[in-house]
């Protein structure tokens, strides 16, 4: 670990003063001048190095000093009581306390430890960032077999300090005969690689990602010490998914070690025969997804301009079939119902991946499940494709569609057909729900017809984890289409078993594994305290320039935390209560004579400047927040709802009351 030129000088005067403290220097002389006198004959007057540090450690100087040097030190309860004494250096008065790990001794780990990056040039010239700057960071995100883990954020650097040691579970969840220790053999049959995510933060806590790796560690088991180390380069994501962004240094050992290693013959062998297998499956499909597709165009000319999408791009610029998205995924206990999992996926940031240059092109891109999850934020694509395998994982019949919205504009969106034959669908950017009814094109005119209120205009196909449909529907307007999928004259499908050969389970595939979801690590009371106290700040400064002043009602304040849970309830359940005691409690709380006016706005971050800007932009906002008048009071409430993963929803609402002077 390389210090900055100034800690090094002020780490050096530290020691020196210790050093000038306990007379070290004096006793360094006296221990000399002995061991001249004692040990040296007189013909013989050269005293090396090692000697003299031989000497010191015999007389015990040496761990005298070390004694002295504390730099954590035990404190008693009434010392830290007094007030800190101001000193030149920081020492840590508490050690930092590690979380243990029971580690099973029948089963086998894998310690992969991150020790330290170089060659991230997009970050040559970042500036060292000062004590207690706020600084973008780095943060790596690990997944394999069923294990999901977070490394501590790094600053940005051309050589950023990743110091993190993660223990992986070789057979977490499968092969778990517990009695028997997993072998080598049986090691190198499990092809799960680890999947490495590199995420960068900057210093308005927006999110990116930078980099996504598959590391394939099974190399290990022919390493004769049980250790081997790997320099593993990432490459960019989307349009630059061929550039190199930087190097990770990687050491992997094998705990207890292995009694017997492979060669790396049989290894290199193995491998060679997986990617042949992988290879050849996906040789086939393509020959088929050809042949299904020569034959949907045969059906009707028109055909090619419908969005049949039987594969798309990855993070990484592979093409993948579109099934290998979806997969049943259950949420645990962190998700209860369907419908709270719409608004889970909803509250995750919708953002569209970074397109190079202009043109108004998309750049397509469908993330994987944990680059969607640790980015936190994605396109329609990724939102569909997770609220369908959690509506699978809910034991419901869910597809994903592709068609167009109004414009012409592409789109996804989840669609579940009912046991009775109803068919919803589930917009994953909104939560919103919509039942489709189709408008019979051959009813007289003077029938009427359903108006359809989803904002869905064309689909040109659709598809979950086992099944793929194309549309061969004389109309591909929704609002027209029929979604009686048995009848292949309406929808041509694909071959079950071609799907199955290519997606999970069941295919030695590169098709990564999906991570299950992790439980929120906010603190939803303190978060929702600390965003209302920012607000209360900026508003009152911002009437302040505007030469008014301030006046808190907390009563009332605490009389807008009904409205604001009701208002989730609605979107998480399209259920609306409790609206009587709201409307009741306020005017309870407003004395005749005075106005009360109220502002609800909902956000999916948790930056107050960033949500008081946009409420700004607001006339009815600003009209509250900029209220004159006689006797006007302000309000404000803050509630943040936790979902997994660390996603929340942020309902926020600005109250005015104040007395009407016509």
């Amino acid at each position: 670990m390389s210090l900055p030129p100034e800690k090094a000088s002020e780490l050096k005067q530290i020691i020196h003063q210790q050093l000038l403290k306990m007379d070290v220097h004096g006793r360094i002389r006296e221990v000399l001048a002995e061991t001249i006198r004692e040990e040296l004959a007189p013909e013989h007057q050269q005293l090396s190095t090692e000697d003299l540090i031989k000497a010191l450690r015999q007389r015990g100087i040496i761990d005298d000093v070390m004694k002295e040097l504390k730099f954590v030190t035990d404190v008693k309860e009434t010392e830290r009581t007094l007030a800190p004494k101001p000193s030149t250096h920081f020492v840590d008065r508490e050690p930092p306390v590690l979380k243990k790990t029971n580690i099973d001794p029948t089963r086998r780990y894998l310690y992969l430890q991150v020790l330290g990056g170089k060659a991230f040039l997009d970050h040559l010239q970042e500036p060292e960032p000062l004590p207690g700057q706020i600084c973008s960071t780095f943060t790596l995100c690990l997944y394999f077999r069923n294990q999901r883990f977070r490394s501590k954020p790094v600053p940005c650097a051309c050589e950023p300090d990743f110091q993190d040691g993660f223990l992986l579970e070789i057979h977490k969840d499968s092969l778990g005969d517990a009695s028997k220790m997993v072998d080598a053999t049986t090691m190198l049959s499990i092809c799960d690689p680890v999947h490495m995510v590199l995420i960068k933060t900057d210093t308005f806590g927006e999110t990116t990602l930078v980099a996504s790796y598959f590391l394939e560690w099974r190399s290990i088991l022919a390493a004769e010490n049980g250790i081997t180390n790997v320099a593993v380069e990432l490459l960019g994501v989307g349009t630059e998914s061929k550039v190199s962004v930087g190097v990770l240094n990687i050491r992997l050992e094998m705990y207890p070690h292995l009694n017997k290693t492979l060669s790396s013959e049989i290894i290199s062998t193995q491998f060679t025969l997986e990617r042949q297998k992988t290879a050849e499956k996906e040789r086939l499909f393509l020959v088929y997804a050809k042949q299904w597709w020569r034959e949907y165009l045969q059906i009707r000319p028109t055909h090619n301009t419908r969005l049949v999408k039987i594969f798309a791009q990855d993070e990484n610029g592979v093409n993948r079939p579109v099934c290998s998205y979806v997969r049943p995924l259950r949420a645990g206990r962190l998700l209860d119902t369907p419908r709270q999992a719409a608004r889970f996926v909803s509250v995750l940031g919708h953002e569209r991946a970074a397109l190079i240059g202009g043109g108004g092109g998309k750049q397509e891109q469908w993330c994987t499940l944990l680059a969607f999850l640790c980015t936190n934020k994605g396109d329609c694509e990724d939102h569909a494709n997770l609220l369908c395998s959690l509506l699978l994982g809910f034991g419901l019949e869910a597809f994903v569609c592709v068609g167009t919205k109004a414009k012409g504009v592409p789109h996804t969106w989840v669609m579940t057909c009912g046991s009775d034959g109803t068919i919803t669908f589930w917009e994953s950017l909104t939560g919103h729900r919509y039942i489709h009814r189709p408008i019979n094109p051959d009813d007289p005119p003077l029938a009427e017809q359903p108006k359809p209120l989803y904002p869905y205009r064309t689909i040109g196909c659709l598809f979950n984890h086992q099944k793929f449909f194309g549309n061969c529907q004389p109309s591909d307007a929704v609002e027209l289409c029929v979604f009686d999928l048995h009848d292949e004259s309406k929808w041509k499908p694909m071959s079950g078993e071609a799907i199955k050969s290519i997606c999970p389970p069941g295919a030695t595939s590169s098709v990564p594994p999906f991570p299950p979801l992790c439980a929120s690590t906010i603190d939803a009371a303190v978060t929702s305290n600390e965003i209302e106290v920012q607000l209360r700040i900026l508003v009152s400064e911002y009437r302040k320039d505007l030469g008014l002043s301030t006046v808190w009602d907390d009563h009332l304040s605490y009389l807008l935390s009904p409205a604001l849970a009701a208002y989730e309830l609605e979107r998480t359940t399209g259920i609306s209560a409790g609206n009587e005691e709201f409307q009741d409690s306020v005017r309870r709380a407003v004395p005749d004579g005075h106005t009360f006016k109220g502002f609800p706005i909902h956000f999916v971050h948790r930056n107050a400047r960033r949500a008081f800007a946009t409420c700004l932009r607001s006339p009815f906002c600003e009209e509250i927040i900029c209220c004159r008048g006689d006797q006007v009071r302000l309000a404000v409430r803050v509630r943040v709802f936790t979902y997994p993963e660390s996603a929340c929803a942020v309902w926020i609402m600005f109250a005015c009351k104040y007395r009407s002077v016509l």
